[in-house]
């Protein structure tokens, strides 16, 4: 461990000292350090699971306040017009500086899955792409049941779910023979839910559109993490949640992408009174609105939305190239200990071992996963406690968000690694699990 260590140390000029020290030493020189304390922490505890739920901004209490007591509690339904209806164009200006698109592009409202589904549909129903739908099984399972369940509604789509010869990294060749012999609309996670496999975006995109085709990318377990390019990258459609590396809160309103250019060609599916042109005419007929308001649906969730925009707020103050440059040192971290140290004790890497190819979070796997993650939780005297996440047959992500992630918080997720299995203190825990892991 310790050499491999040295090495990368020297690489990314960190202290040699291999020691609880050194790390805090990394935390005093980290530029990002002082986006930590927007956040609320709970002592003696380390938080690795900003891939699954993002920490609350310290400001989320007053912001919500604000918006209950005295917007809703004392204004009412004039809340409306003084800022409720300005909030949505709001945020889909300040997430377009974040992913390059104009707040025309995007829309906020509804969860992924919905709007997943949404553009799906219209997607079928515009007859600009041939019958078939691609998919890989590395994508996150709410995306395969939306694809699964529009065999139903479409008989003649025809679905490709690509199987790779692992669950870490996709066969690119594979993927681009499938788009070339079955051209069409294509569902991909930019970053996988579960190895942290990062697509070539652009890649992909460029090849699509010379054979016809389209991806719909869910950007979900991206945003925030890795540098979105929508116009570098070629990007026509994209949908992603709010509540990981974007700190929105549980259940934060998702967003849709539409390339400009695409507007004019594609209907939502969906004819909701917020989609309409001028909803508040209260017009029997539907008249849908232009640009990409008309893939609005119902009444924005104005709570919800209040919370997201702290979020984005710290995000584009902090800048994702340099939140992506402290994601990749402490990544590369945990993973040279893993090959160092870590094998020996029953770890292994289920990520991608090239940064390039990895998004945010460190996917490690062990015969008794769920047994270690319980054990990392619990802490214990001078230990704190631990929150990484479980996800079958045997995986324990690490989550690694660069806002508040420390150094010295490494350090602790990889000695007790090897202090759990070594002591064998994770026997103490049992194989049951709740329902959310």
């Amino acid at each position: 461990m310790l050499n491999g260590l040295r090495k990368l140390f020297r690489s990314l000029k960190i202290p040699q000292m291999i020691n609880l020290k050194a790390f805090k030493l990394m935390d005093q020189d980290d530029p990002l350090k002082l986006f930590r304390n927007h956040f609320f922490h709970q002592k003696n505890e380390i938080y690795l699971d900003g891939n699954s739920l993002g920490k609350m901004p310290k400001n989320i209490p007053e912001i919500l306040g604000e918006t209950i007591n005295n917007q809703w509690g004392k204004q009412l339904i004039s809340s409306w017009n003084k800022d409720w209806l300005k909030l949505p164009n709001r945020l889909s200006e300040k997430y377009g500086k974040l992913l390059n698109a104009s707040a025309e592009e995007i829309v906020f409202g509804e969860s992924t899955t919905v709007r997943l589904y949404q553009v799906l549909i219209s997607l079928i129903q515009s007859g600009n792409y041939l019958d078939n739908l691609i998919t890989d099984n590395l994508n996150f399972p709410t995306d395969l049941y939306v694809i699964d369940g529009l065999k139903t509604q479409f008989p003649k789509l025809k679905i490709n779910n690509i199987e790779y010869h692992n669950e870490i990294e996709a066969d690119i060749d594979l993927l681009k023979e499938s788009i070339k012999k079955k051209p069409g609309i294509i569902c991909l996670s930019l970053v996988t839910y579960k190895s942290c496999y990062y697509y070539p975006m652009k890649v992909l995109n460029q090849y699509a559109v010379k054979h016809k085709s389209i991806i719909v990318w869910d950007i979900s377990h991206g945003v925030g993490s890795v540098p979105i390019d929508f116009k570098e990258s070629e990007t026509k459609i994209a949908v992603g949640c709010t509540y990981k590396y974007m700190n929105g809160g549980p259940g934060s309103p998702s967003f849709l992408y539409i390339e400009s250019g695409l507007h004019s060609l594609l209907e939502n599916p969906i004819q909701g009174w917020f989609g309409h042109k001028n909803p508040f005419d209260f017009n029997p007929q539907y008249k849908s609105a232009e640009k990409l308001d008309h893939f609005k649906n119902g009444t924005p969730p104005i709570l919800s939305m209040q919370a997201v925009e702290s979020g984005i707020d710290l995000t584009l103050k902090a800048g994702i190239l340099n939140i992506r440059d402290k994601s990749i040192k402490q990544s590369e971290m945990i993973i040279m200990a893993i090959k160092d140290h870590l094998n020996s004790f029953g770890y292994n890497l289920q990520s991608p071992k090239k940064f390039l190819r990895r998004g945010s979070h460190i996917a490690i796997s062990h015969p008794n996963a769920w047994q270690i993650c319980q054990a990392l939780q619990k802490g214990g005297k001078n230990i704190p406690k631990i929150i990484t996440d479980f996800r079958p047959p045997n995986f324990i992500r690490l989550g690694i968000t660069p806002l508040y992630t420390r150094f010295e918080d490494l350090w602790w997720v990889i000695n007790q690694l090897e202090n759990i299995v070594e002591s064998e203190s994770y026997l103490r825990f049992n194989q049951v699990k709740p329902e959310v892991t």
